[in-house]
């Protein structure tokens, strides 16, 4: 698993990105996060989640994410 936290969040769209401590920025969307856990979420919180290739090759996502903070 990897840690990092959210650097950017666009609400109405459903997405937004983290930092991992490598200094690498991932793409997440609101579907790898518990219900209900997106529109809480705040820039700069602490997170836990895996990386994976998204499957129509646009390049990394976070998945299985968890709060830290």
């Amino acid at each position: 698993m990897e840690q990092g936290s959210v650097v950017r969040l666009i609400r109405d769209r459903g997405f937004g990105f983290v930092n991992t401590q490598g200094g690498k920025e991932v793409f997440m969307h609101h579907s790898a996060l518990p219900p209900g856990v997106f529109d809480t979420l705040r820039e700069g919180q602490e997170l836990e989640f895996e990386i994976e290739n998204d499957a129509r090759g646009r390049g990394e996502r976070a998945v299985n994410i968890r709060l830290l903070s």
